[in-house]
């Protein structure tokens, strides 16, 4: 049964999921840390850090890893293959259709109605990690966190990937509590 609840909890947001990775993070965190309560909100961000750090769509990376986590090696795979399904399906029965349709004005329509739905979600999704980071390392790291990847990432262009690695050295050096 723990191999179909994989199923449902990566198909679901890879069909809703509209606009990508991205866009089904908020319906992954829901599907993981609420229904099925396979782990926390500290954990998926936790898990959603690692993802981001490595190459590649990022649901697919979290589908295998929550995946493993729940089901072993079995569970990796079928996370995974129900993350890209609804993709594969879609592309397949509907690549005729999208490419004849490319051009027009309500599907082009349809995207700027989604966008706003998928900003609101991600920055849910933002609160949410906002509220465990200040419970788990405290404001003032949250705050020197905070202000630090912004200066990093849109003051002086410094690329996702290196920022993310200074954070995780910061958390090792002032945060690890052990």
């Amino acid at each position: 049964m723990i191999y179909v609840e994989i199923f449902i909890a990566f198909f679901l947001p890879g069909i809703l999921g509209y606009g990508g990775g991205p866009a089904s993070i908020p319906l992954i965190q829901y599907e993981v840390v609420e229904r099925y309560e396979w782990m926390t909100v500290q954990e998926f961000s936790e898990v959603l850090a690692i993802g981001n750090a490595l190459p590649g769509p990022i649901a697919t990376k979290m589908a295998a890893f929550i995946g493993y986590e729940v089901g072993g090696w079995l569970g990796a795979g079928v996370g995974l293959f129900a993350t890209i399904a609804p993709s594969l399906v879609m592309m397949i029965a509907l690549v005729g259709l999208l490419y004849k349709h490319k051009d027009s004005p309500k599907v082009k329509r349809l995207t700027q109605y989604v966008r706003p739905v998928i900003a609101v979600l991600l920055g849910i999704l933002t609160i949410q990690f906002l509220a465990g980071s200040v419970e788990g390392g405290g404001i003032l790291h949250t705050i020197i966190l905070l202000v630090g990847s912004y200066f990093l990432l849109e003051k002086w262009k410094v690329h996702p990937a290196i920022v993310i690695v200074i954070s995780i050295v910061y958390g090792v050096l002032f945060l690890s509590g052990g």
